[in-house]
This record gives C-alpha cells, structure tokens and sequence, in this order.
C-alpha cells in the first residue's frame, strides 16, 4: 500500500529552492523594486524621474520608493486560533462550554461545519501562515519532533511566503499575539538565528510564546525579537490570557494613532486551550457539577444538541469511544469507562473538565475585549473575523488524567493518589494539568479518536466561524461545505484583493494547496464544496478525502510499531455519513484502491514520508543539528536571560556535576546560583539560610529529591556543586543514582536520586544562572530567588566522564584568579 516518493518527484519539488532569483513579482503582480539586482535596470523600469548634474536641474521620483499602499477600503483581518479543541466543546456547536464571543460572532456571520485541520499543533499553523500542506513547509509534526527529510525538518521555506510577508508587502500592518510553535526548537535562544522568528516572517509586531504550550501564571514571553518577563504576577492577577488580549489592544490602538488608513492583519494565538489548563478561580466555579455525569454520558447528550444546530446531519451516529483495536492503538489513549471509575476518580476526572471549560470561556471573554475595542473605535464593520482551534481535543492527559502534562512528554505514568492531592488546586499555579482521554472523545465527538489521529475527523475536524459585517450579508447561517486549513490564505488573499506571487524576495514559491472559501460567503448552506481533495497525514497515521469519500489507514498515533505496509484501510462515505461509522471497504473495494492510489499520489507530491510513529520520547529526543555543536563542558554566566532548553547542556540520561564560583560578602547571603525547568520538572543549586542545597524536582512528584548541607556558608571564596553519577537505567526510562553535594572539595550531603527520561518542560523555562525565571523550581524559595549578599562568577556544567573533584580544582584555580 505504500509507494516511495519517486526520486524525479522530490528533486523537481527541491529544485525550486535553487532557482536563481529573477525579478521579484510582488502579489499585486508587478516587480517590487527591492528585487533588482543591476541598478541600471532597476533606472530604466523603476525611475520615472529625471537626473542632471545639478539637483535644482533634476526631478524626484518618489513613486519608486514609496511602500506599496493597500487599496482605500481594503478591510482588516483579525484571525482567532485556539488549540486543543474538538468540534463538541462549544457552545456555538452545542456543547457545554459558554462562548459568549464566539456566539456573538456567530449570530453575526457564518458557522462551518466541515473545517479541518492537520490533527496538530505546529502543522496546522504552518499551514495558516502559508496556505501550504504542513509537509511542504517542513512540518510533518511538531517543531520538538522534526528530522532530517525533506517533509519534516521544521523550518518553512523561503517558497512559501507567509500571509504576513504578502500583506506587509501590500499596505497592511501585521501583528501576530501568542503561541507561535513555528519556531525551531534549537533557535529559541538570545543568540540564534531569527530567520523563523514572527518579525522575519512578515510580521510587524509580536508579542508571545514561541514554544508549544507555557505556563498560563508564569509564561515565557518574547516582544518583537528579544525575551521578556510578565509584567507582573498571578499574585496581583495576571492571566496570559488577559495579558495576550491587553498587548494586542495596546498594538492597534498605537497602530490606529500614527497609521489609520492603514488596513491590518492580527494573528491571535492563546495559550487555550492547550495544557496546561489554568484558570481564575471564578471561571471555573461557573462550571462546578456541570460534568459530573460523565464523559459517556456528554457524549449522548452533546450530539442532538449538534444535530438541532444544524451541525450535523440528522440520523449522525454516535462512534465508539474505543474504536481502534488494542493491538492498534496507543495504549497511552485508551478511554476507561465512566462507570467502571471508583468515585474519587469521577471526582477528580470531572474537576479536570471544569477547570478546561473554566480556562476556554475566560479567554473567550479576553478575545471579547479585543471585539469590544474594535466595535467602539469604528473599526469593526469592516473588519474579517475568523475564529477557530487548530487541531481535535487532546489525548495526552493519559487514560487517568494528569496534573503534571509533562508527564506524557516523558513516558511517564500518573498515580491516582498522587493527582488527587491536588483537587482543590486544580487550575492553579501548583498545577500542570490536563484532562483524560476520555474528555478528548467526548469534546470531539461524534467522530472517532482525537488530537494526533489524522485517519479520522476526532483529531481534524474544528470550529470555524467567519464574521464580516461589511462583506458577508448572512447572519447566523450555517455552511456544510468541506474545508480544510489550507484554504484559509487563499481566502485571505481573495477577500484582500491580492495573488500569492509566483516569485517572492527572489524566492520561486511553491502553490498553494488550498482554495478560496469566499464563494461560500454568499453559497446555500448545502451548496457542493469547491475543494475536491485533501490527504492527512501525522505521526504515522494518514487518510485521504476525496470528492465526499475518505480512506483511512488504521494505524495508532505514536505507537512505535511501523509495518505500515500492513495496515488495514477503511472507507467511508463522508457525504452521507458524517461521524465516519459506516466502513464501506468491504462493499466498495474499487473505490478504496482509487483513494489509496490518491494518497499515494498526494503524498508524493507533498513530501510526506518517509512516516514516523515513533513514541514521543523517541521523538523529542532527536539528536539535531544546532548552531552550536554539543559539548562536555558549558559555562553559563549571570546576567543572561534563561537558556531554553533546545540549545542548553543535555543532562538527560546521564552524569553529570554543576559547579559554581562564588564569593560570599554577606554572612545571609541567599538565592539561586543555578536552576532549569520548573515545579513540574527541573533541578536547582541554591543558598538558603546559611546552608547549600539542591533539589531536583522528577515531574512535580513529592516529595522533592533534596540535599542539603551539613555545614553552613561564611564568608569567604568557595566553589559550590554537586554531582549526579548514573548507575543503573529504571523500568520508565528513568536514571536511577545518587547525586552528592560539595563545598569546595568537601562533600557535606549525598543521598539516592532519580532524573527524568525526557525533557524539563515543553513550555520554555529555560536554564537560569543567578535567578530562577518562570515557575520555581523549587518550593524552598519564590521566583525570581535572585542571589544576593556576595558575587557570582559563573556555573559550569560539565558531562564529560572527568571526576568532579578535577572539575573542582579548575574552578578553585579560576575564583583565585579573580
């Protein structure tokens, strides 16, 4: 059932990267100046002016170096992108989760029903950004989990212009809120490159995350093209989300003060409703009870209510909640049935939904201040609303639900005991949490499976709504035409009045892969879609749609069991049934070969293999190529801001010593010399009440693994560390050891210790020196915990196999120098 790309196919595809750059076409079609390279042709088409010897003799032209201007009444586009969430969660689409701004939108525009996605995060937004299959962009998955091929090594090509940089090209200001996630893991740094930065993709301003998920209380944050911290902390009450929607008013209003005939573009990216799932107090009390009967039984209440909106056909199944068999599927995403739970864990399981639903309406009500400021200052009637999510409800809380979702991340599994400490903090700061599998089923109900599964429409099937007062006559009218994330550029572009160039910044740009959706603006509800095929394709598992028919490989996400050539594939008459229940192979076995011969064909055309179900620690832990190449030795000094974790030392799965040089002036001198990730995964080499200590912190779990000293700090100059030695590799992946503390050559603690199979955090808290950034790692101080009441140097890390007490000497001999 698989074909290898033909060799023709990939170098053809390749071969446009090479293309030597002629004059660049600009989207309204004529050159752009910039794009010349022989000054005298660049007078001959460009300068209309005249040049003599003498200036008062000659005649300017202004007209050749004036920014192109968008066309008077152009409109503005403000495009909503939430994550993680199935078509079931909303209220707009019948489920339980008010969306009072979605609503609005909704009464005021059109609801489609038939809008999909990837099944992730990063592809779906490759292709927002493009109008490109994720593959061409280099997104085969997530930023953490790209290689070394051609459909997946997570940087988007210069030939694929970004909607951004076309706008921005033509009169449009840009900005871009929130979650990014297109950024390469290794080159979210202060010293890397910024090709794949928003500000180098055509946007004006941004103000965000660049990882895949943050912390909601303590986010990592980026303005423009340098880090910063929140302005201020969940203890005065902040909330990324109130914080995203105050930067993106604060932008328009300034944009509005110096250039308001200027049309704009704003790409609105919260944290939402991604992991972790955090919230105010109050949001989440709306929703106290409102889940207690179930995830079985929300599924069998939500449908109907799908079907009165008219979202779904009348007569739509309700799928399985298990439909893959257990030999197939990823046992990780298992759903337990709800009355085979014992009552401590509905409890618990039903919390973590509230606090999801909580965390979704809060920042509904944000978005909704972005809505009221546009209304008030005029701007609303012409501007395109396009609110949506990005991929199916997510999976990776584990059949048992988690507080800590770095857990999944790791491979590693969460105990009931533990999660149920912490049922009266969930959405808190002391928590990381994340629902179970068996919510993702029943948010993306009807349909079968969720986040990840690209075979079927549990993981690609979203929300869109569309609202343009000016543009669009419907109100609160439905659209069942299909569509995929690929068409939004093209309608951007349609509705702007503008063409992707076929040459971009010297660039030969690859098509588009998506149509135009403005036909439907003005379209019956019911009438035939213009897209006539799309293929899926994620981590390992792949469907194709059709003209109305789909196959699907049944093949688990993330299961590390290959022989793709085995798969079975089913068939399905998407048209006719829409929750994908009826498997037609049987019945239509011509019709499934033509559909996997397309499949083929597209994934050809596309780049998609080579396929890859590898777990997700496999995955993230990809060894990749990096400005700067590994090293045993690091030295990090203080002063600088924190080092993510895609370019800090790897201390994964191995020894390791940190060692600082200090001198104490103070005799209560305090704080942190060293510390990486967070409460819910990190370690930290600190100073607290005259004594050394160093916690690491496996994935949040209690109690913290913690050595202190046993003798105090004077003044004076030392060398301060500790070293981890590996001795043995744990069931789970873990590294099992012990870890001994030093004061200068002195050990003064030692003790058993265990340190994680994966990675800290995928939120972005990265290796600090001198302070702590984000979350603490530790509950022994409070963030920042910056060092105070002496000088230091220095940290070194070193994972070189030299005895720590050589590394000691090293550092003594440095320290007296100074």
């Amino acid at each position: 059932m698989i074909r290898k790309i033909p060799l023709v196919a990939t170098l053809a595809l390749l071969a446009a990267c090479q293309q030597p750059a002629g004059p660049a076409t600009t989207a309204a079609g004529t050159s752009d100046s910039t794009g010349w390279a022989d000054p005298q042709q660049f007078m001959k088409d460009h300068f209309k002016g005249d040049i003599e010897l003498d200036v008062r003799n000659s005649k300017a032209d202004w007209a050749a170096f004036t920014p192109r201007k968008a066309p008077a009444g152009s409109p503005n586009v403000l495009f909503i992108l939430y994550d993680d969430t199935g078509l079931a969660a909303w209220s707009t689409y019948g489920g339980a989760i008010n969306m009072p701004t979605l609503d609005r939108l909704a009464k005021n525009g059109l609801t489609y029903t038939q809008w999909h996605t990837t099944a992730l995060c990063s592809p779906t937004r490759s292709t927002l950004l493009t109008g490109r299959n994720h593959h061409l962009t280099g997104n085969a998955a997530i930023t953490e989990a790209a290689n070394g091929f051609p459909g997946a090594h997570g940087r988007i090509p210069d030939q694929c212009a970004t909607i951004g940089e076309v706008l921005q090209s033509n009169g449009w200001s840009t900005f871009w809120i929130g979650k990014n996630h297109n950024v390469p893991e290794q080159d979210v740094s202060s010293g890397a490159s910024r090709k794949q930065w928003p500000l180098q993709k055509g946007f004006d301003r941004y103000y965000g995350f660049l990882g895949g998920e943050t912390n909601q209380w303590y986010p990592d944050l980026v303005e423009d093209n340098h880090f910063v911290e929140p302005p201020y902390g969940p203890e005065k009450g902040y909330h990324l989300s109130a914080g995203l929607a105050d930067k993106a008013i604060e932008y328009l209003r300034d944009q509005q003060a110096t250039n308001p005939s200027k049309p704009w573009y704003m790409w609105f990216c919260p944290g939402a409703n991604h992991a972790p799932h955090q919230a105010p107090a109050d949001y989440i009390a709306k929703y106290k009870g409102k889940f207690d009967e179930g995830y079985d039984a929300y599924r069998k209440w939500v449908v109907p209510r799908m079907i009165e909106k008219g979202i779904i056909p009348k007569g739509t199944n309700l799928t399985d909640f298990n439909p893959m068999p257990p030999n197939v599927a990823n046992p990780g995403d298992y759903v337990r049935p709800w009355d085979e739970l014992k009552p401590e864990e509905k409890k618990l399981f039903s919390k973590l939904a509230e606090v999801y639903a909580g965390f979704s309406e809060y920042t509904d009500a944000q978005i909704g201040r972005i809505v009221d400021y546009l209304e008030k200052s005029g701007q609303l009637e012409n501007t395109v609303i396009m609110y949506a999510a990005d991929n199916g409800a997510s999976g990776e809380g584990s059949p048992n639900g988690s507080v800590n979702e770095n857990k999944f991340f790791n491979g590693y599994p969460d105990e009931l005991s533990e999660n149920l400490k912490y049922i009266d903090k969930l959405g808190s700061p002391d928590t990381y949490e994340h629902y179970p599998t068996g919510w993702a089923a029943a948010f993306s109900a009807p349909f079968k499976m969720f986040k990840r599964y690209s075979e079927y429409a549990g993981g690609t099937a979203d929300a869109l709504v569309i609202s343009w007062p000016k543009g669009i006559k419907a109100r609160g009218e439905i659209r069942n035409q299909y569509h995929h994330s690929t068409d939004i550029v093209p309608t951007i572009l349609d509705i702007c009045g503008l063409k992707m160039p076929a040459v971009f910044n010297g660039a030969a740009q690859f098509p588009l892969s998506g149509v135009s959706m403005r036909y439907t603006f003005d379209a019956a509800p019911d009438a035939p879609t213009q897209k006539k095929i799309q293929y899926y394709a994620m981590l390992g598992t792949r469907a194709i749609w059709k003209d109305g028919w789909k196959a699907s490989a049944v093949h688990g996400a993330l299961t590390s069991k290959g022989n793709f050539d085995k798969d079975d594939w089913e068939l399905y008459h998407v048209d006719v049934d829409r929750s994908e229940s009826k498997n037609l192979a049987k019945e239509n076995p011509e019709k499934l070969k033509e559909l996997i011969a397309a499949w083929n064909d597209e994934a050809a055309k596309n780049l998609v293999l080579p396929l890859d179900d590898r777990s997700a620690v496999e995955l993230l832990g990809i060894e990749r190529p990096a400005e700067e190449a590994p090293r045993e030795r690091y030295v990090y000094y203080p002063g600088t801001s924190a080092v993510p974790e895609g370019v800090a030392v790897n201390v994964r799965g191995r020894s390791f010593k940190i060692i600082a040089d200090v001198e104490i002036k103070d005799p209560n001198a305090s704080g942190v010399l060293f510390a990486h990730g967070s409460r819910f995964g990190g370690h930290s080499l600190f100073i607290k009440n005259r004594k050394l200590y160093y916690v690491y912190n496996f994935l949040g779990i209690k109690p913290e693994q913690k050595l202190v000293s046993s003798t105090t700090l004077s003044p004076g100059k030392y060398t301060l560390g500790m070293e981890f030695v590996r001795d043995s590799t744990g069931k789970l992946g873990e590294q099992i050891g012990h870890a001994i503390l030093y004061i200068n050559d002195k050990a003064v603690a030692q003790g058993p210790m265990k340190t994680q199979p994966g990675k800290f955090t995928l939120a972005g808290d990265g290796l600090c020196v001198g302070f702590d950034s984000g979350d603490a790692v530790t509950g022994e101080y409070k963030t920042p915990g910056t060092f105070k009441g002496g000088n230091l140097l220095g940290v070194g890390v070193s994972v070189a196999k030299e005895q720590y007490l050589d590394l000691q000497k090293d550092a003594a001999r440095a320290l007296s120098r100074d």
